[in-house]
Parts: C-alpha cells; sequence; structure tokens
C-alpha cells in the first residue's frame, strides 16, 4: 500500500512543470494559512498553547513556513513581471510592494503603542503593557526615535518581521538579475550572504543607544525565502518522492526533539549542554543551518502527506461529517493564508489584546480556549475583509448602475 502511494505520488511529480504554473498550488495556501495561526497563538502573552505549537518540538518554527511560502508567493506575484516586462518593470513592483509593507509597519507600531497605553491607563494596578514590549526608550525620546523608527534604525523586537521581510524584497532584483546570468552565481551570492550574516555577523543596529541588532537578520534568513523563491519559480527542481528519503526526514525530524523539547533537555543535561555549545547552529537571530535542514525535513514530509498540488487535502468525501468540515476548515486556513500579510498585521495587534484580555479574565483551561478561538474568528475575519476589498466591488457596482 505504501509503496503504491509512492509510486503514485513519483509519477504525479514527475509530469508535474518543473516552471512557475499559472494556477495557486493549494499547499502554499493552505500552511501559509496554518503559520498566520500559529503566529497568533504564539504572540499571545501567557497562551498556554504555544507549549503545543511546532517550534517547541523541533529548530524550526512558523517563521520558517512564513518566510519559504513568502518566497513562493513572491515568484508568483512577481516573476511573471521580470519574465515579460523586465528587470526594470520588476524592480518598479517590487519597489510598491516594499513601499506597502514599510508603511504597515509603521502604522502597526503606533497602533499597538497607542493600544498599550491606553491599556495603562484603563488598567493602572494591572501589567505594565508598555513596559512588557520594552516601549519606555521611544517615548523617553520621542524626537530621536521618531526619526529612527522611520529610518528603521530603531526596530523593537516586536516588530522586526516586517523589516526583516522589507529587505529581502530589496535584495529580489539582484537575485534575479544574476540568475539570468546564471542560476548558480545567483545561488552562490544568497549563500554567500547567508554566510556573511552567520559567520561575520553582519545586521542592522537595533536601537542607537545600545548594540542590539535586528532578531530576524535579513542577510539570514533571505537563504530560506529565495529557497522557495527558486522552487516556485522553477530555479531547482522539486525533490523526487522517495520512501527512503521520506524516512530519512522523518528520522531527521525526530531525532531534533530531544535537542529542542524542553522538558527533555532541562531534564537531561548533555542536550543543554549541547543547545549551549552549539547554539549558533540553532540560531534563531541569523538563521542557523540546523534550522535550515529541520525546515526542508518538515517540509518534505508535508509535500509528501499533502500529495501533488495538495490533492490529499481536497480528497475528503463531503458528503460524511468529518468531510463536510474539513472542506470548510480547509476554506478557512485557504483564505487566510491567501491575505497572509493582512492577517499577519492584524494578528499582531490582536495577540497583544488577548493578552489583556487573558490578564482580565483570568488563565484558566476554559478562558484559554475561547479566548484564542475568539482570535482565530477574528483574523479569519480580516481575511475575509481583505479579499473583499481587493476584489473592488465598487467597479462592479459601478457597471451594473451604468447599464440600468
Amino acid at each position: 500500500m505504501a509503496t503504491t502511494t509512492f509510486a503514485m505520488a513519483q509519477k504525479l511529480n514527475e509530469t508535474a512543470p518543473t516552471a512557475l504554473t499559472k494556477t495557486r498550488d493549494v499547499r502554499l495556501d493552505f500552511f501559509r494559512g496554518l503559520a498566520m495561526f500559529i503566529i497568533l497563538i504564539a504572540h499571545v502573552p501567557g497562551n498556554w498553547l504555544t507549549l503545543w505549537i511546532p517550534a517547541r518540538f523541533g529548530f524550526s518554527d512558523a517563521t520558517e513556513i512564513f518566510v519559504f511560502c513568502s518566497g513562493m508567493a513572491s515568484a508568483l506575484a512577481f516573476g511573471r513581471v521580470f519574465r515579460e516586462q523586465g528587470n526594470l518593470m520588476g524592480t518598479v513592483r517590487i519597489s510598491y510592494r516594499v513601499w506597502q509593507i514599510y508603511w504597515a509597519h509603521i502604522c502597526l507600531f503606533f497602533a499597538i503603542a497607542t493600544a498599550m497605553v491606553t491599556l495603562n491607563m484603563l488598567f493602572p494596578d494591572g501589567r505594565d503593557y508598555v513596559g512588557q514590549l520594552n516601549l519606555y526608550p521611544f517615548f523617553k525620546d520621542p524626537q530621536n526615535n521618531l526619526l529612527g523608527l522611520l529610518t528603521l534604525t530603531y526596530v523593537p523586537n516586536y516588530f522586526d518581521i516586517l523589516p526583516m521581510y522589507m529587505v529581502i524584497l530589496i535584495m529580489l532584483p539582484f537575485v534575479v538579475l544574476l540568475a539570468g546570468i546564471n542560476r548558480w552565481l545567483a545561488a552562490a551570492a544568497v549563500v554567500a550572504v547567508w554566510l556573511s550574516a552567520s559567520v561575520l555577523d553582519f545586521n542592522f543596529p537595533a536601537e542607537p543607544w545600545s548594540e542590539r541588532q535586528w532578531f530576524f537578520n535579513p542577510f539570514g534568513w533571505q537563504l530560506i525565502f529565495f529557497t522557495g523563491f527558486a522552487l516556485s519559480a522553477g530555479w531547482i527542481s522539486p525533490p523526487r518522492v522517495d520512501p527512503r528519503l521520506f524516512a530519512a526526514a522523518i528520522l531527521a525530524v525526530l531525532a531534533t526533539v530531544p535537542f529542542a523539547y524542553f522538558r527533555v533537555f532541562n531534564e537531561f543535561t548533555w542536550f543543554l549542554e549541547w543547545r549551549k555549545e552549539w547554539s549558533f547552529l540553532i540560531n534563531k537571530t541569523d538563521f542557523g543551518i540546523l534550522r535550515y535542514v529541520h525546515f526542508l525535513s518538515v517540509a518534505y514530509v508535508a509535500w509528501i502527506l499533502a500529495g501533488h498540488r495538495g490533492a490529499r487535502l481536497q480528497a475528503q468525501n463531503p458528503n460524511s461529517i468529518f468531510g463536510s468540515v474539513w472542506q470548510k476548515a480547509l476554506t478557512l486556513i485557504l483564505k487566510v493564508g491567501q491575505q497572509s500579510l493582512a492577517v499577519f498585521i492584524a494578528s499582531m495587534f490582536l495577540a497583544r489584546l488577548m493578552g489583556a484580555l487573558l490578564d482580565q479574565v483570568g488563565r484558566t483551561h476554559f478562558s484559554m480556549l475561547w479566548v484564542n478561538l475568539l482570535g482565530g474568528l477574528l483574523i479569519i475575519c480580516v481575511a475575509y475583509t481583505a479579499s473583499w476589498y481587493k476584489s473592488q466591488p465598487w467597479k462592479s457596482r459601478s457597471k451594473t448602475h451604468a447599464k440600468t
């Protein structure tokens, strides 16, 4: 049975196009949607569900999923412009996206900072929400720090993913240009930049009054972004479906657990000592190499299980109870994945409010359940709202009125 499944999957993989296709792969939106829910859960202060997210059992986490899938989505969104209109127009398209993300980052900062100040005023005897995010330095010297915020020389830890994403997008036209000359040249450049982060500690300063650097070093994280981009753009072929490789990937994932799960490495000092001695291999800031290996192993297993272009994700019988529920859940997850930027921004804001709500109602199993469920429903609403706005409904209504 297993051999037959692998044989069928291998046949599908061999007939799949290696170049970028026009249709969107269900797996991309599915896994990016899952990452959005995990990121929301992970950013809620004092949320017990964080004990059960994938990051607790392996070196890589939802951030890798988000960045890798963003690379794949970028190949879909921008690759055609580079191919059909050239590098100049492709660069212009990238610059427009960077402009959007930049202002999203600035607005997110002020929205969260305002919310934290408001919470401190509403609950003066409760938790210090401004202090939780270490925002007092900004308010102590707003004149200089406002300039630092706008120039990205002041990047508080909670607000560092979007700046990292912007820098990687700025790198994209250069990598595409190199790939046009020779794809191995582009690969060598990507690896060289990653080494500059890992070996030379090449990074950006995060604040002018200390030596702290960006928590997410874009020169390290671009490695996984361009891996996703290269796969989606057809620069590299996906790995063949092989039961031996599948078994090796599962073993790699399982072997990581005792080095990543805190209950194990805190109990057995050998694992803890290994983490301390070899921390640069799993360093999150510079994207340590074992994080990359772990993610690729997880991604390969997920790629096999999901089936060609996500066929197994959609294979449930819609007439059965489970199949009907799964199809509805799948639709919601895909919608969240399709609107990942809007959902990510909303989740970063909502996570702080969910933490404050838990502070007020208490952290019981029941409250944790309904608060997380509420947050999940809210980001689903954000996804559908963003999709509705992107459909530009006013245009269709204008046409209807014009006909009448």
